[in-house]
């Protein structure tokens, strides 16, 4: 069988789907990981050996050619801020783009570039027409003309944010791999086209070496080395994935990056920087990883352990995830503020520990970069902070 020489992207589950990953363990998940960093490798050595530049005959993509565009030289004035909007025109909204204007005129017809007034004003040798205004930017250059000229041509078809797109699985290519799997096909399609072949395999003591510090973070042994060399059992690899993730070092090390999204400290913070017990949370998280606990079960009691049927002492601390936020116990601070930022912190470490969303932006401004605006940063604030107060370490 043909050994992935490179493994180990950690914590790749964090921020998959509940609803795909609910009913996996979390040894389970860190395999699939294994394969999830495979298919990074795959997707940056296709991003590296793409060019940069659309090809005349490529379809125009919103995402990857033209909002680029648009954001650096039209949002600013007609993008999401109605501030600084201007002509009452959003280009970063379909419906406003394709829709008559003040002046009776449409931004963009899909499919008709001399009816779409976007393509009038990029073109345009008038300083009083031309957009964007001298002013602001320089003119678009001739590939970025070409490319908002192919998009109209095409039709014009805009996409939501890159993240909130459902993930589409790609027909795999239909190269042969000796001994490999579908990420090597993908890999493979683009290495022949640049006349490039794989890399050799690693020897076993590079493997062994990789596998120990990704799934422990620890190296192995010399004797560990020369025993898997040695090994010649056609399921070695297997074996070693397995022994490793049955240390205890294993939930120690996979515990790592998830102690780190959750701010865990030892300690409260703030100048008097008391100490707390927050260990107790440190340790479940690094048996739960041991233990192969379901992923959605690992959520869930992080959030309300305490308020689930038959809480045990482990569920309840388990909702130390809730606070492990800097506390403060200094004289002349305002209770009700600090309970208010201790609030905030948490749907702030909710939102990038378990969702993969920032929410920190949203809470005091307005942006065309975030998904959640002040309002509803605010309510969860709210509610938190109403339903989660803070009574005993």
């Amino acid at each position: 069988m043909r050994q992935d020489p490179c493994i180990g992207k950690r914590f790749a589950f964090m921020h998959s789907p509940i609803w795909v990953m609910k009913d996996l363990s979390i040894s389970s998940r860190i395999r699939i990981s294994l394969l999830e960093f495979s298919a990074m490798r795959a997707l940056a050595l296709f991003i590296i050996m793409t060019p940069t530049a659309v090809l005349a005959g490529d379809k125009v993509e919103f995402n990857r050619d033209v909002r680029p565009i648009l954001s650096q030289n039209c949002f600013a004035c007609h993008g999401f801020d109605a501030k600084t909007r201007e002509a009452d025109l959003r280009l970063d909204v379909r419906e406003s783009a394709v829709g008559r204007g003040e002046s009776g005129k449409k931004a963009i017809v899909p499919g008709d570039v001399e009816a779409s007034e976007v393509w009038h004003r990029i073109n345009s040798k008038d300083p009083d027409d031309i957009m964007p205004p001298p002013k602001h930017h320089a003119p678009l250059g001739p590939k970025e003309v070409d490319v908002i000229r192919r998009w109209i041509e095409q039709g014009a078809e805009y996409q939501g944010h890159w993240a909130f797109e459902k993930p589409i699985k790609p027909a795999v290519p239909t190269v042969k791999v000796d001994g490999g799997n579908e990420v090597d096909a993908f890999i493979l399609e683009k290495l022949n086209e640049k006349k490039l072949s794989f890399a050799p395999e690693a020897d076993r003591a590079t493997l062994i070496r990789r596998l120990s510090f990704d799934l422990i973070g620890l190296p192995p042994t010399p004797e560990q080395v020369q025993a898997f060399a040695a090994d010649a059992s056609p399921n070695a690899y297997e074996a070693l994935v397995d022994r490793l993730l049955a240390m205890p070092e294993f939930g120690e090390r996979m515990a790592m990056p998830w102690l780190d999204a959750a701010r865990y400290a030892d300690t409260n913070g703030y100048s008097i920087d008391g100490g707390r017990h927050a260990w107790l949370w440190r340790d479940w998280v690094i048996k739960a990883f041991h233990d192969n606990m379901p992923y959605d079960q690992f959520l869930a009691k992080q959030l309300a352990g305490d308020l689930m049927p038959n809480a045990t002492d482990a569920d309840r601390i388990a909702t130390a995830f809730n606070r492990n936020h800097s506390i403060t116990h200094e004289g002349g601070t305002i209770p009700e503020e600090n309970l208010t930022n201790y609030a905030a912190d948490r749907v702030k470490t909710y939102g990038e520990a378990m969702i993969g969303l920032t929410l920190a932006c949203a809470q005091s401004t307005k942006s065309s970069l975030s998904s959640i605006d002040s309002t509803t940063k605010g309510s969860t604030v709210m509610v938190v902070a109403i339903h989660n107060r803070p009574s005993t370490p």
